[in-house]
């Protein structure tokens, strides 16, 4: 009899688990893993390019690299940049802050935007060296050949307007030739893609605009 209710609570033993005289089975425990733990809300910056711009003025740490991207974005053709003095001034302070000191790879940009600053406030000799600087750095630039071409078209209507033919056809065809340069550089961009035509047309505008 007692043998038997021994063997009755073996039998309950392991039914919950445990043998005749082993130790209790531990309960598995889940461990807990980093992707079941919430995640930090990630970091938003919401400043707009003029306060990037205003900060980087005031003495907030910018890279060259930063201020090329900066500039490529405020000096996007159509830009209401090129109507507002104070920013065009601002800008110019700032590439002129950081290309002496800039990487070989990022100069060319911040002098290509020099020029594109110095072309739309008419200072076209100033322009003129700056875009040649920069192509000499970084030939394949289309948006560099683009405005040299501008600067062509510019020369070819004094000389034109001075009656030197020869002189404004000269300058005419360096246009032609530096269009067609930016144009192999980005053939599907359409701004590349204008013949002489519109691009005098265009500068006869830009040059009796008297907000410019």
């Amino acid at each position: 009899m007692i043998k038997l209710a021994g063997c009755l609570l073996c039998l309950a033993l392991v039914l919950f688990g445990a043998g005749c005289g082993g130790k209790r089975r531990a309960a598995a425990k889940t461990p807990q893993t980093a992707a079941s733990l919430p995640l930090p809300e990630p970091t938003t910056y919401k400043h707009s390019d003029e306060e990037l711009l205003g900060e980087a003025i005031r003495g907030s740490h910018i890279s060259p690299a930063e201020v090329a991207n900066l500039s490529d974005r405020l000096l996007a053709e159509g830009s209401s940049t090129f109507s507002n003095e104070k920013t065009m001034a601002r800008l110019d302070i700032l590439l002129n802050k950081s290309v002496s000191g800039a990487p070989r790879e990022v100069r060319p940009r911040l002098l290509r935007n020099l020029g594109i600053i110095h072309y739309h406030q008419k200072k076209y000799s100033l322009a003129r060296q700056e875009l040649q600087q920069a192509n000499e750095l970084y030939p394949r630039d289309a948006r560099t050949h683009y405005y040299l071409a501008r600067l062509a078209v510019q020369n070819g209507n004094i000389y034109q307007c001075k009656g030197l033919s020869k002189k404004a056809k000269g300058q005419f065809n360096l246009a032609a030739n530096e269009l067609e340069v930016a144009r192999t550089i980005e053939p599907s961009n359409p701004l590349y893609r204008q013949d002489l035509k519109q691009v005098l047309q265009k500068e006869r505008t830009f040059s009796s605009d008297p907000k410019k």
